[in-house]
């Protein structure tokens, strides 16, 4: 009988000793949270997006009160909350400026050619593994909306050409759907970067039109027109360099032949518009 109860006594005292150092410990080694990281906590947006480079709302909070970054390095938050958030913790607002998700690629339905219809696993991951999709081109955009589910801000719709569109008022430059694209072809850019280039093809002359009417045919006319140094050829691409200085002009486009590279003055312009009409 006295054998049977040595075991769990054994147990008992463990367990014992173990409370006991863990209750000291808690005592002595606690470390007290700095109370301002909850408040500031409270003064965002919650939605965990990961868009100021934080993996979500509390360790953006923690940063922001140790110093180490800015509140308006979060993109979600309104004018009006980041400087709550600045005034609460004494600091300049700082606010980024607006980054949104582009797409390099604008072979749609009516641009792209089509070697197949697809049918299979609905989404453009599922596609991309097990055929590549219907498409042609094995560098554009799939089409099958994987981006618009994954967006939680609503900001991504697909359009009647098979390509998505985002609105770029709703979009908070968080990584979603340039996680959810197969293909990588989102990127988050500065809104004010106002030349860009929709195609992914790395080809040149007829083998990229043949495969999509809008795609570069590495003809190097933007940048020979644009600023010296601002636009470079790189694998059949024009690439486009905000920081060598050269300003940006619609020039570039101009003589574009397929109008690869686009001019966005007037998405912004609009954009503008339907703020000063909302602030109205």
């Amino acid at each position: 009988m006295n054998t049977l109860l040595i075991a769990p006594a054994i147990m008992v005292g463990i367990g014992l000793f173990f409370g006991t150092v863990l209750a000291i410990a808690q005592r002595f080694l606690k470390v007290d949270e700095d109370p301002r990281i909850e408040a500031t906590n409270e003064l965002l947006p919650g939605t965990n997006c990961g868009a100021c480079g934080q993996p979500g709302c509390l360790p953006f909070a923690e940063k922001l009160v140790a110093g180490e970054v800015e509140p308006g390095q979060c993109t979600v938050s309104t004018d009006e909350a980041i400087e709550q958030i600045a005034e609460f913790l004494e600091v300049d607002a700082d606010r980024a400026e607006k980054l949104v998700a582009r797409l390099r690629c604008n072979g749609g339905h009516l641009q792209a050619s089509q070697i197949a219809e697809y049918r299979g696993f609905e989404g453009c991951r599922a596609a991309a593994v097990v055929s590549g999709g219907g498409k042609g081109c094995a560098w554009g955009c799939l089409g099958l909306a994987d981006c618009e589910r994954a967006c939680t801000f609503d900001a991504i719709h697909m359009n009647a050409n098979g390509l998505p569109q985002v609105d770029t008022e709703k979009c908070t430059a968080c990584p979603d759907c340039s996680d959810a694209c197969p293909r990588d072809l989102f990127e988050l850019v500065p809104l004010s970067q106002n030349l860009y280039v929709q195609c992914n093809i790395p080809l040149a002359g007829e083998a990229a039109t043949q495969l999509c009417s809008v795609a570069c045919d590495a003809c190097g006319r933007c940048a020979a027109d644009a600023a010296p140094g601002l636009i470079t050829m790189r694998d059949n691409l024009p690439i486009v360099d905000y920081a060598s200085g050269g300003e940006p002009r619609p020039d570039a486009v101009f003589r574009c032949p397929t109008r690869a590279i686009v001019w966005l003055e007037r998405e912004q312009f609009q954009e503008q518009e339907s703020r000063k009409a909302g602030a109205g």
